[in-house]
């Protein structure tokens, strides 16, 4: 006896598409398609959540350094300056600070360098 898709299978399958209503063509509209594409979108989703910790860290790091190093002082030792000092602000504001406000970002440069020559 054949079983038709039925009252169920149709929810399930129409619930599914609804989660790929943004995709293009064929990826939204045939399933086979549509479910090989939202699992790969959500594989990627997963693992982008972790990487857009790193990527703005990087950022973050390459602002400071680029400001520091146009205060005459590196990355590094600038870091380091400022652990010896006791100042704790994290790279995201240091990074917001070297582009919003060049001269506060002076001022904490030459805290780290007074701090390394001790």
């Amino acid at each position: 006896m054949r079983v038709k898709g039925g009252f169920k299978t149709r929810r399930r399958r129409n619930r599914q598409l609804k989660r790929v209503s943004g995709f293009v063509a064929g990826r939204r509209r045939i399933y086979r398609q549509a479910m090989e594409t939202l699992r790969r979108a959500l594989a990627y989703s997963y693992r982008d959540r972790r990487q857009k910790k790193r990527d703005f860290r990087r950022l973050w790091i390459a602002r400071i350094n680029a400001a520091a190093k146009a205060n005459g002082i590196s990355y590094s030792r600038m870091i380091h300056g400022l652990k010896q000092a006791d100042c704790t602000i994290n790279r995201k504001v240091l990074a917001d600070i070297a582009v919003r406000d060049p001269a506060t970002f002076t001022a904490l440069t030459n805290l780290a360098k007074e701090n390394l020559s001790k």
